[in-house]
């Protein structure tokens, strides 16, 4: 229990203590998903950056290893796995719904941007990133 918890700490540092990391450009698209991009009925809308290589998808009871970054809308980087160069491994049902729902569209190899709507992220929680989230999201692979 102990290593999980270390996990999710270090997963999200901004919001939980750890160190900063450094800083990585938003994409040009960070203010607003683009007219081409997928989107659920919940208000979650996604863009595939790179096709994967998989054809399973992982289930919201899944546990799995990501790459990721996240940013603001206005362009802000708040976390991200890949600026400190080490992977995140975590269950579907400890993270934010818009991660639950937009990593079940996802196969592995796949690298998606996820536009996801404040009531799928924070909810407004203090000393949490607030309005939509944008993440990078790449999924290495679905644990077993």
């Amino acid at each position: 229990m102990r290593a999980l918890i270390l996990a999710l700490a270090c997963t999200f540092p901004l919001l939980l203590g750890c160190s900063e990391t450094p800083s990585i450009p938003a994409p040009a698209d960070v203010a607003a998903p683009p007219a081409d991009a997928e989107r659920t009925a919940s208000g979650l809308a996604s863009r595939v950056i790179v096709e994967g290589s998989g054809t399973t998808h992982p289930v919201a009871a899944d546990t799995v290893e990501v790459h990721y970054t996240g940013w603001t809308t206005d362009g802000e980087m708040f976390d991200s796995s890949v600026a400190r160069g080490e992977t995140a491994e975590f269950p579907l049902t400890v993270v934010i719904a818009g991660w639950t729902e937009g990593v079940q569209l996802m196969v592995v190899g796949e690298t998606r941007r996820l536009w996801i709507p404040e009531d799928l992220a924070y909810g407004g929680r203090a000393g949490s990133p607030a309005g939509m989230l944008v993440f990078d999201v790449q999924l290495i692979r679905i644990a077993e």
